[in-house]
Order: C-alpha cells, then sequence, then structure tokens
C-alpha cells in the first residue's frame, strides 16, 4: 500500500459522528444540520431537464476534454463573468467531476513528490482535500494561518524566504471556506509577485464564487486578476469552479478548472490516463446551467433572505457579521468549540461543525480553535428555526 495513506487524517464529519457518540437529542426537536455545505435549494427544473433530454449520451464513450458544447459555454460564462477576453476553450478549459476530485488530482499532477523538500502551501482553515492531495502526492503542507485579527486575511509575506523553499503548489480558496473572505487585487499581486520568485503553481478554489451579497462587489476571481494585473497568459494560475454551489446541483459533479494552457495540457494528459471524463448527459446538463444567470440570481437571493434574517437574529448572541461571500458563518463560541457543538446537538438538535475540525495546528495555534463553521444551506424557515434554537441554547450559558 501507498505509505502516505497513513498520512491522511479522519475527515471533519468522522470526528463529528465520534463527538456526538452517545447523544440521543430532544426527540421533540427535528434535526436541523447545518454542519455540510451541501446546497439543498431546488435544483432548477430546466437543468433536470436537459439531463433528462440527453440520457442518449450514455451510450458513447465521453472524451476526455468533454464536448465543445461544454468548452464553449463555461469560456463564455468566464468572459461575462470576469470581464475576459476571448478564453480558447481548446486549450484554456478542462471540463471536470466536481472541483473535489480536480483540487486532488491537480495535486497529484503538478507536484514532485520525488524531490526533496517538496512542500504544498495550504490555507488554514482549510478544505482537508489540499491536505490529502499533498500527502498523497508525497510532499509537506505548509500552513497559512487566517486569523480573526487581520480579517482572516491572506497574509502571504508571514510565510518566510526558509518555507517558501521547496513550495510547488498554493491552494487558495476565495471566497474562503469556512471564512467567507475573498482575496483581494493586491493580494493576488503579492502571490503572482512569489511565484514569479519561487516558481509555484497556484490552485484558485472559487466554488464559492457566485453566492455573494452586492451586486457592486462581485469577488474577483483569479484569472481575472492576472489579466488585469498584465499576467494575459495567466501564467501558473489555474482557477477551479462549479455548478453543485452557484446551480444546486452537487449530485451532478460537474464543474471546470481554467488558466494556463501550458499546465492543463498536462493535466489532460494525467487525466486521461486517471480516468474520470464526464457523462455525455452531465455535459448536455452543464451546458445549458452555464449559460444561464437567471436562475444563479435568484439562487443568490434566496441566500440573501436567510442571512438578511439570521445576522441580526445571532448578533446579540454571538459575534456574526456578514462575509465577504459563500453561505457560512464563522462564527467565535462562548464554549470550547467542540463543547458548544455537542452541547447544541444534545440539547437542541441542531448540527454545526467544530472549526478545529477544519484546521491544523500551525505557528503554536490551530486558527480553527474556538469557532464554529454554521452553513446556512437550508431553506429559509428551518434556518431561522435553527437560529432561534441557537439563541435558546445561547441564553443558558
Amino acid at each position: 500500500m501507498n505509505p502516505n495513506l497513513a498520512r491522511l487524517q479522519t475527515y471533519p464529519f468522522e470526528k463529528l459522528r465520534t463527538l456526538f457518540a452517545g447523544i440521543t437529542p430532544p426527540a421533540d426537536l427535528s434535526p436541523i444540520r447545518l454542519s455540510i455545505g451541501e446546497p439543498q435549494h431546488p435544483t432548477p427544473g430546466f437543468i433536470r431537464q436537459a439531463l433528462a433530454d440527453n440520457l442518449g449520451g450514455l451510450s458513447s464513450y465521453p472524451l476526455t476534454l468533454g464536448s465543445d458544447a461544454l468548452r464553449d459555454s463555461i469560456a463564455g460564462w468566464l468572459e461575462r463573468r470576469y470581464g475576459l477576453p476571448k478564453i480558447d476553450s481548446a486549450t484554456q478549459v478542462v471540463p471536470v467531476n466536481g472541483t473535489r476530485e480536480a483540487l486532488f488530482a491537480f495535486g497529484q499532477c503538478v507536484v514532485d513528490g520525488g524531490k526533496p523538500g517538496a512542500k504544498v502551501l495550504c490555507p488554514n482553515p482549510f478544505y482537508q482535500i489540499y491536505e490529502g492531495a499533498t500527502y498523497l502526492a508525497g510532499a509537506e503542507p505548509v500552513f497559512l494561518n487566517h486569523l480573526p485579527e487581520d480579517g482572516f486575511a491572506s497574509d502571504f509575506d508571514s510565510i518566510g524566504d526558509a518555507a517558501w523553499r521547496g513550495v510547488q503548489l498554493v491552494y487558495v480558496c476565495s471566497p474562503g471556506n469556512p471564512t467567507g473572505r475573498v482575496l483581494s487585487l493586491d493580494e493576488w499581486k503579492r502571490l503572482f509577485e512569489l511565484s514569479d520568485r519561487h516558481g509555484f503553481v497556484i490552485a484558485a478554489d472559487e466554488c464559492y464564487s457566485e453566492i455573494y451579497f452586492d451586486d457592486e462587489a462581485r469577488p474577483i476571481g483569479g484569472l481575472e486578476a492576472a489579466w488585469r494585473l498584465g499576467r494575459t497568459d495567466f501564467r501558473n494560475i489555474v482557477m477551479f469552479s462549479s455548478l453543485s454551489k452557484r446551480s444546486n446541483v452537487p449530485g451532478m459533479r460537474s464543474g471546470f478548472v481554467a488558466g494556463d494552457a501550458r499546465i492543463l495540457k498536462d493535466f489532460v494528459l494525467y487525466r486521461t490516463y486517471h480516468g474520470c471524463q464526464m457523462s455525455p448527459a452531465v455535459q448536455a446538463a452543464s451546458a445549458v446551467a452555464w449559460n444561464d444567470e437567471t436562475h444563479v440570481a435568484e439562487n443568490r437571493r434566496l441566500y440573501r433572505e436567510k442571512f438578511a434574517r439570521i445576522t441580526p437574529m445571532l448578533a446579540p448572541w454571538l459575534p456574526v457579521s456578514l462575509p465577504d461571500a459563500g453561505f457560512y458563518h464563522w462564527v467565535r463560541t462562548p464554549l470550547p468549540d467542540t463543547e458548544f457543538a455537542r452541547r447544541l446537538q444534545a440539547e437542541y438538535n441542531v448540527t454545526v461543525l467544530p472549526g478545529s475540525y477544519l484546521a491544523r495546528e500551525s505557528n503554536g495555534i490551530n486558527p480553527g480553535d474556538g469557532f464554529v463553521r454554521i452553513a446556512l444551506v437550508a431553506d429559509t424557515h428551518e434556518c431561522v428555526e435553527a437560529a432561534e434554537r441557537i439563541i435558546d441554547f445561547c441564553k443558558t450559558l
């Protein structure tokens, strides 16, 4: 067996099951699960219909690069969303089966684990796939703490020159999971400067980019930042996006990688052997989803409504504020995060995720300690009910 498998840590939701062992929540309170970032808004009917109308494609083997129609729809969306020039859909776009598998696979493709001192920089707290990809690629993770005292900014200069040496890949998540923080253009500029100096590739996880609260301040993307800063070849930057959150189709497993054509050429070669082509039916449904913005605007409206209701409800009891984007509240707790989550589950049947499960100790601290992640993914009525129970719980503390 690959010895690096032994380095993989237990996934947060497995830890949560262990934390809740022996708990019997009140029978008169229905369970409300706000722990997992799984969109629960209805899938738009036209996407479901497109999937059903294209089941004939199941009789064909799909291509690794997917259909021209899908790649063209993604390229068109990138141009409209980020104000980019013509994207070459043949060389700068690769459809993938959701960002999770692509983020992991990308690490295996670009990291040379046989090189002494191979490292991958990850945000902290973070999406655990980054860490798993690092270990399975034979590299060591370096963690960049995102801290409340500086607004969860990405302070790349806090990583010393010695730590940068050997870094081959940098994962960034913007809007951030779980903090909701969006990288600024200045932060992108600094990251590009460091990439030029040290030669690493940047993997920008942007799957929450379409859930935002101000139409005049849409989250900037990695390719947009590169273009605005004169990096018109997108050198050493690729971005990952998905329909899961944008279009409420997490079960379709549909996303894409776009950016540096030189890197994507090798990634396509890797994927040819990896065997992860997207179903033709899913490709057809994905193309119509990327071509439509009306359902995305409605999805944003639902999240805005929930945050407008829930945030002022919780504010007198917990230090909540509107994130830059995304559907999480990242909340400091008055108790240790695991105790807060366990008691809330046991006494009020509301599930939230301890922040310490989403982070690693780095520079002497775990930046998730004392926080919980609350995913406002259920419908508004259920989220309001959960907020009322959380308030009742806080009143007992």
